[in-house]
């Protein structure tokens, strides 16, 4: 998107949001469908929109159809009590009458909040969504046309450009598609819905106060199903605690000043500890017979070593060159197992995941940054025929692995930190490569040890 020459950028066109944020990815979490780019997963959610989301605890489990057959005088009464506690929390009458003028509640913002994926999300599935060659072009060429601000901003935050406009690009296709679901109505809707109501009543009652102070109309805060706002997708409670008024006009405006917008991204990097100096991780090839036990299983990596260390395990560069001979930490991550590529990664990964709690959407971010700075493409190939798990076969994976003596967890479909564990039990006691990963290759070798 093209500021003018205020520095402001024009609003962005009404588009579907395809930031259909279920369970991902984060970090995960459920189908990450990308609009150009609009990010979610599996796996975790942005902090932006959906990392909090996600964690919020579920105070009910009502049915699908509760919200719709609530009336609207239940909504009417609810919301009073609603505008009686901002208001007692500094917002004006005269905020609420605008921004709940005609509110009503919005059953699609309930059927995709309750929408569940039918299978999980593959690696290489999410990767070639999020890392196009045309999402690469127009990047590099934002990169140039806004080099000047970006440098400004570096010099300020610390913040290397690339990675802002990676960021920028997987959250909204560089401005394309913010959501076109007004954030108050949204916020309302899934505040009065007993799910998360705890939650979301306290982002709604931050973007009231976002309202109040001037930095939006109500009319112009549109965003996502679940309340993610602007170029950056962030949450009523990630702008409060770190937009930035760039351009000092005493609004801090996320959906049409590209000072505000790179500012803030950077502002919320640099809060979380981002290094300037340092880059986020590489691909990098393994060697013969390695001990894939030593990758990573959880989101946030467990098991660091320095460069130095994993080179004399026989780790290089996917180029083929010799890792640095450096003290650097990093761990290693294998998202689509041990026939997929392999990654080194260091602490600025891990503050990417403080964005967004996804692995998938963190090797996305690095990597897309590495090719808006002439980077080469990944090295490792998608496979023929990408296999996927659906969410009932992964509950499968789990029942089995228990039935088997290996503790998963539980059974809720999920392929956290305690299934994956228990994999790569299950795969140290065949005899696999212990990657922890699944697929429907493991799934048989699991029916077949059940005797099924």
């Amino acid at each position: 998107m093209r500021a003018t020459s205020s520095g402001r950028a024009p609003q962005a066109p009404h588009a579907p949001h395809l930031r259909l944020t279920g369970r991902l990815a984060a970090a995960a979490i459920a189908t990450f469908v990308l609009a150009g780019c609009a990010t979610g997963h599996a796996e975790g959610r942005s902090v932006n929109a959906i990392e909090a989301e996600q964690n919020a605890p579920e105070q009910s489990a009502p049915g699908d159809n509760q919200f719709a057959q609530a009336s609207q005088a239940d909504f009417d009464t609810w919301l009073r009590d609603l505008r009686s506690d901002a208001m007692a929390q500094g917002v004006s009458s005269t905020t609420l009458d605008r921004a709940f003028s005609g509110i009503r509640p919005i059953p699609r913002v309930i059927e995709l909040d309750r929408r569940q994926p039918e299978f999980t999300l593959t690696f290489w599935r999410y990767f070639g969504n999020a890392i196009s060659e045309e999402r690469v072009q127009r990047g590099r060429a934002l990169l140039r046309e806004h080099r000047d601000l970006l440098a400004d901003v570096e010099a300020r935050y610390g913040v290397q450009p690339r990675y802002l406009v990676a960021f920028w690009g997987l959250e909204t296709n560089f401005g394309d598609t913010f959501g076109n679901f007004p954030v108050v109505g949204a916020l309302a809707t899934l505040a009065h819905d007993t799910r998360r109501s705890a939650f979301f009543r306290e982002e709604l009652i931050t973007a009231l106060k976002i309202i109040e102070s001037g930095d939006i109309a109500p009319e112009r805060m549109e965003g996502s199903w679940a309340g993610a706002m602007g170029h950056l997708q962030f949450m009523p409670s990630t702008f409060a605690a770190y937009a930035v008024d760039a351009t000092g006009d005493g609004r801090r405006d996320i959906w049409g000043s590209l000072p505000d917008v790179f500012a803030s991204a950077a502002n919320f990097l640099s809060q979380v500890g981002w290094r300037g100096d340092e880059d986020w991780g590489r691909e990098v090839s393994l060697p013969q017979g390695f001990d894939h036990s030593l990758a990573s299983i959880d989101t946030r990596p467990e098991n660091w070593r320095t460069l130095r260390e994993w080179a004399a395990l026989g780790l290089r560069a996917a180029s083929g060159y010799e890792l640095p001979n450096s003290e650097q930490s990093a761990a290693l991550i294998l998202p689509a197992g041990h026939s997929g590529p392999a990654f080194l990664v260091h602490h600025n990964y891990e503050r990417i995941l403080r964005w967004n709690r996804s692995i998938f959407y963190a090797i996305a971010v690095g990597h897309l940054a590495d090719r808006l700075a002439g980077g080469a493409a990944l090295s490792a190939q998608p496979p023929q025929g990408d296999q996927r798990l659906t969410n009932d076969q992964v509950r499968e994976v789990q029942r089995l692995l228990m039935n088997l003596g290996y503790d998963a967890g539980g059974v809720d479909g999920r392929l956290g930190p305690r299934t994956r564990t228990a994999i790569r039990s299950f795969q140290r006691g065949q005899g696999l490569p212990q990657d922890a990963f699944a697929d429907p290759k493991l799934l048989a070798l699991l029916r077949n040890a059940a005797g099924q």
